[in-house]
């Protein structure tokens, strides 16, 4: 019955979410897979934590849009997503929903809330950042850059990362994914593997060894394994 409910909500979904414009077609049944698979293993309450990653993963990316345009560091398509986008962001969840599925334990429950909780934060702190920051550096050498160059970071879109990590964190707690302590194990675990991003991105990224959706499935895992090792050693 859940899987069928699943397949229901994620199609009359697709109504509203066409007009809308907020995924390419592709992107949208690339959304609507996933959608499916995390309410037919997680049920609404999974649901609930990825349907917020993105409601505030397209807000924060709208913030400053007409600054972003004119600096040339804006998303592209004028911010609708594709299945890269979608791919690149939730693949790490998927995995978590799988393992869930065939060998059932909190700790895939952790990892999911974390991994969506680090690309939020991930996304926020580089949207908040390109937008709003004064003063932007690269993380590996501390000199000042233009925002959006990769490997940059702000202390306002750090600041504003921490936060996103920390809402999507608090759905998880409320939903019942997480414990009080899994909602510390998300930030950290959110904090460490978006440093890590931000190093890669400066690095690999900028040499051309790594796409962005490469490294957003990197990040997103590394944000999964430490939530879930934090979880697993506080037993």
């Amino acid at each position: 019955m859940q899987w069928l409910i699943g397949l229901l909500v994620n199609t009359l979904l697709l109504i509203p979410a066409w007009p809308a414009k907020l995924l390419t077609f592709a992107g949208l049944a690339s959304a609507w897979i996933l959608g499916v698979l995390v309410w037919g293993v997680f049920g609404w309450q999974g649901y609930c934590v990825i349907l917020v990653y993105f409601a505030l993963g397209t807000l924060v990316t709208k913030l400053g849009f007409a600054r972003k345009v004119a600096l040339g560091i804006a998303e592209k398509r004028g911010g609708m997503r594709g299945p890269e986008n979608v791919w690149g962001s939730a693949l790490t969840a998927s995995v978590c929903a799988l393992g869930f599925l065939l060998l059932p334990n909190p700790a895939w429950q952790l990892a999911y809330t974390a991994s969506l909780a680090t690309k939020l934060s991930d996304t926020t702190a580089s949207e908040v950042g390109k937008a709003y920051g004064k003063r932007t550096f690269l993380i590996t050498t501390l000199r000042p850059v233009p925002p959006g160059t990769e490997g940059a970071v702000s202390l306002e879109g750090t600041l504003a990362g921490v936060l996103g990590s920390l809402v999507l964190a608090l759905v998880g707690l409320a939903v019942g994914f997480v414990h009080p302590m899994g909602v510390l194990w998300c930030l950290v675990a959110a904090f460490v593997a978006t440093t890590c991003e931000s190093l890669i991105g400066a690095t690999l990224q900028e040499q051309g060894f790594l796409t962005n959706e490469t490294v957003n499935i990197i990040n997103t895992a590394i944000g999964a394994l430490v939530a879930a090792a934090l979880g697993l050693l506080a037993q």
